[in-house]
């Protein structure tokens, strides 16, 4: 089992930063992947990032590309996401996977990102 637990959320205006973290306990943090996925009002969740075990493979949605940064320390079980340059349509309930296996199968509690204009 692994549980996780997102921070960072809250209100920015447009062009500002955030940053998230998700700490998670349970399994051996450093032996699985973890992502971001974040879902707007009335909208399917969407992936957002992912981080390899290791943190040397990372991949972004080109919505995100050259404005979020994914990054992990497996010594504090943490993952973060550098949110900079946000814009309004980045705001949505923000939340923490770890892939353990083929899927992302462990899912924290989301936590909110508003991006005002």
């Amino acid at each position: 089992q692994v549980q996780l637990v997102e921070s960072g959320g809250g209100l920015v205006q447009a062009g500002g930063s955030l940053r998230l973290s998700c700490v998670a306990s349970g399994r051996t943090f450093s032996s699985y992947s973890m992502g971001w996925f974040r879902q707007a009002p009335g909208k399917e969740r969407e992936f957002v990032v992912d981080i390899r075990w290791s943190g040397d493979i990372t991949n972004y949605a080109d919505s995100v590309k050259g404005r979020f940064t994914i990054s992990r320390d497996n010594a504090k079980r943490t993952v973060y996401l550098q949110m900079n340059s946000l814009k309004p349509e980045d705001t949505a309930v923000y939340y923490c996977a770890a892939r353990v296996g083929s899927n992302f199968n462990y899912w924290g509690q989301g936590t909110q990102v508003t991006v005002s204009s």
